[in-house]
């Protein structure tokens, strides 16, 4: 009877023994994966904090405001329901209406003169097969807004489109955005070429996209 208890201590000291190994192997694997993942989480903190900078972010918001107020941008996102045109930004000559899907309204509708295409000739309609106004739920105005007020609208999902930092950045080669690039012959260009207007928006995005301070009257 004695040597079967011997036995039975020697069984269980093992097995305890196994299980106490098991459980520490365990606590250490799980500790060394908390680290791992509380490291990663803290590389990406850094490297958002890293990446922000609100100075140089509103710089470069400053060259993306001079093209948005172009005529090129701003004669497509005017105060009121009918389009800008020209150089100068008046109310578009035929006095063609936004409508709710941005595209006019009743037999007026923006497609009937913008073809797909630039129309040949001086002053002509430039052309995009997909030429509208943003929609009456989400004007996305341009026209007048400081550039606080613009920086502050872009980012807002209720007033963008519901887009988020990455289709806002995506949206720098829409082809109606490109198109301001291309607007036909006897219109001026935005103030800064394409390439360094993406690489503006892009750096304003992605170092915060902080906005300018509210201007004091």
């Amino acid at each position: 009877m004695s040597f079967l208890k011997t036995k039975a201590r020697s069984f269980f000291s093992k097995r305890t023994a196994a299980i106490l190994s098991l459980m520490i192997f365990g606590v250490a694997v799980a500790s060394s994966a908390f680290r791992e993942s509380d490291q990663a989480m803290m590389r990406e903190i850094t490297f958002e904090k890293e990446n922000k900078d609100s100075v140089e972010s509103v710089k470069a918001f400053m060259d993306v405001y001079t093209v948005l107020m172009s005529p090129r941008c701003m004669n497509c996102h005017p105060a009121g329901d009918v389009p800008l045109q020209g150089d100068d930004s008046h109310l578009h000559a035929m006095g063609p209406k936004r409508g709710r899907d941005g595209k006019g309204v009743y037999a007026m509708k923006c497609t009937n003169c913008h073809q797909p295409t630039n129309t040949p000739g001086l002053h002509t309609p430039p052309g995009n097969p997909n030429w509208h106004l943003p929609p009456a739920d989400m004007k996305m105005v341009f026209q007048g807004k400081t550039p606080h007020e613009l920086a502050k609208q872009l980012v807002d999902k209720n007033q963008n489109g519901h887009k988020d930092t990455k289709q806002l950045l995506e949206h720098a080669h829409d082809s109606l955005v490109l198109a301001g690039w291309n607007p036909g012959e006897g219109r001026t260009l935005p103030p800064m070429s394409h390439k360094d207007f993406v690489k503006a928006w892009t750096t304003w995005i992605k170092k915060g996209a902080y906005a300018p301070a509210p201007t004091t009257n």
